[in-house]
């Protein structure tokens, strides 16, 4: 299978005066396409971390990122950005659309951001709004949506651009039990249609819909749970 993303060796270290606080141990992982990833851990435990190394956000302390094989360390700012607009999609837990415009204007703007015309934006978010089944709700302004509603708007958002990879942070943490089906379904889709889809959560409730999962504890990612984990579930 295709890989999408891969860290190599990826630590982050933060420096607080003469301390050393390590958020994420060395790891090494494959994000394969047409696969769904869950990175389960509890608050704290680096699984952020490691989103925001494959969302090219932050830099490794060492180690080497590559997203569609291209090595993301050495990059300019300008380059990291058209990497992230390009080859990544990002849904967030707490929707992060724009209030003042409707859900097709939400969904125009990443493509308005990479210089697409109006015309071709408009085309372009219709139809991932149709992916996401929220056609009905077009000209609907966020406030008047509900959470999964939202939720899947911003995955249509996310989605426009055509990446190959989709980042969720925690995009099930305010929902209930029935739009949180909704929307790992539509995520389980995007994953079977070629893209990678890797989730952040700590709601084991998402565990049926993944392909893969990876446990995050202390800074240390792993394809095993930690015994705590174990003991808990």
């Amino acid at each position: 299978m295709e890989i999408a993303a891969s860290i190599k060796g990826a630590s982050k270290e933060y420096k607080t005066g003469d301390t050393v606080i390590t958020a994420l141990q060395p790891t090494t992982f494959d994000f394969r396409k047409k696969e769904l990833t869950l990175i389960i851990g509890p608050s704290g435990s680096g699984k952020t971390t490691l989103l925001s190394l494959l969302g090219c956000v932050i830099f490794p302390t060492t180690g080497e990122v590559y997203i569609d094989n291209l090595l993301v360390n050495n990059l300019s700012d300008k380059e990291l950005a058209r990497v992230r607009l390009k080859n990544i999609g990002f849904v967030f837990q707490n929707f992060n659309l724009l209030a003042p415009l409707n859900a097709l204007e939400n969904v125009m703007h990443p493509l308005r951001l990479s210089g697409a015309g109006k015309k071709e934006a408009k085309i372009k978010a219709e139809e991932a709004l149709k992916k996401v089944d929220m056609e009905s709700r077009m000209k609907s302004l966020p406030k008047n949506l509900s959470g999964g509603q939202q939720q899947r708007v911003a995955i249509a958002r996310a989605l426009v651009t055509e990446p190959s990879i989709m980042l969720c942070d925690e995009p099930t943490a305010s929902l209930d039990i029935k739009s949180v089906g909704i929307v790992m379904e539509e995520l389980k889709m995007l994953s079977d249609s070629g893209k990678s889809v890797i989730v952040v959560t700590h709601d084991l409730r998402l565990k049926p819909f993944a392909d893969r999962i990876i446990y995050v504890n202390n800074g240390i990612a792993s394809d095993k749970p930690s015994e705590d984990e174990i003991f808990h579930n």
